[in-house]
């Protein structure tokens, strides 16, 4: 079992930075990948960010690369997202996910086992 607790969130305007964190428990951390999702009000959850075990390979949803930077620490269990140039059409609750294969297609959110509780992201304009 594997838990996540997502922090760093919170309220900024348009063209600020925000950085999130993502801290794992459980032994596969190390070994799984590891993506970031967001959801806004009354949208479907979609893909923002993901990275590998061994955070070499990363790679963006479009509306988000130059802006948004995925990273991980393994020994301390925590994946973060750097997040610069925040416009309001970011605002969404953004969610850490873990996939411990580290291969499934990992732009679906069914590609993820284990979900944090989320964290509200808000741009203003």
């Amino acid at each position: 079992q594997v838990q996540l607790v997502e922090s760093g969130g919170g309220l900024v305007q348009a063209g600020g930075s925000l950085r999130l964190s993502c801290a794992a428990s459980g032994r596969t951390f190390s070994s799984s990948a590891m993506g970031w999702f967001r959801q806004a009000p009354g949208k479907e959850r979609e893909f923002v960010a993901r990275i590998d075990w061994s955070g070499r390979s990363t790679y963006y949803v479009d509306s988000v690369k130059g802006r948004f930077t995925i990273s991980r620490d393994n020994a301390k269990n925590t994946v973060y997202l750097q997040m610069n140039s925040l416009k309001p059409e970011d605002t969404a609750v953004y969610y850490c996910a873990v996939d411990p294969t580290g291969i499934r297609r990992g732009v679906l959110p069914s590609s993820y086992d284990y979900w944090g509780q989320g964290t509200q992201v808000t741009v203003s304009s």
